[in-house]
Formats: C-alpha cells, structure tokens, sequence
C-alpha cells in the first residue's frame, strides 16, 4: 500500500495545507480532524472559534479568501456571522 500523499511533508507550520473541509459552525462540537491548521471563509464576518489551547475568541476584522493561521479546535455557531468557512490541514 502506497504511503498517503501527506506523508510527504513534515507537518509544521510552514508545510503545505493537504486537505481543506466545509465548516459547520457548533456550539457543541470540536472540528472533526481537529485541531485544524488553519481556516478561509468566502462571506465577510466574524468567527468565534476555541483555539487549540482551548481559549475562546472571536476573530474580527479578517479578510475573506485568505488563509489565515490559526490552530483551530471549533467554530462556533453563537457569535459566527462569516459564511463559507473551510478548515485547512
């Protein structure tokens, strides 16, 4: 069996993004393969996500279709208006 392709990179903060998935934001619920890597979204807004330390903040002032470095563990519905949220990894 051949190795997966993200076998190919070390994974640390400068290595590519190999994967991307649609985010629903959830009070309740961590991301599936999280903590993401990184996160994009396509709608102005804000996201309230819990970062990987497990502090809780709300992003403001971010630019859409921009990939934006943050260690993620979830987005949250309560506080979110951004849409088109894609989580990077």
């Amino acid at each position: 069996m051949a190795a997966p392709k993200t076998a190919l990179y070390n994974v640390t903060s400068s290595a590519p993004v190999t994967g991307m998935a649609d985010v629903t934001p959830d009070d309740a619920n961590d991301l599936p393969l999280a903590p993401a890597r990184g996160f994009m979204f396509f709608g102005a807004g804000d996201i309230r996500v819990t970062m990987a330390d497990g502090s809780v903040h709300t992003l403001t002032g971010l630019d859409p279709s921009v990939a934006h470095p943050f260690a993620i563990l979830r987005v949250h519905a309560t506080g979110t208006t951004a849409s088109g949220i894609k989580a990077l990894y």
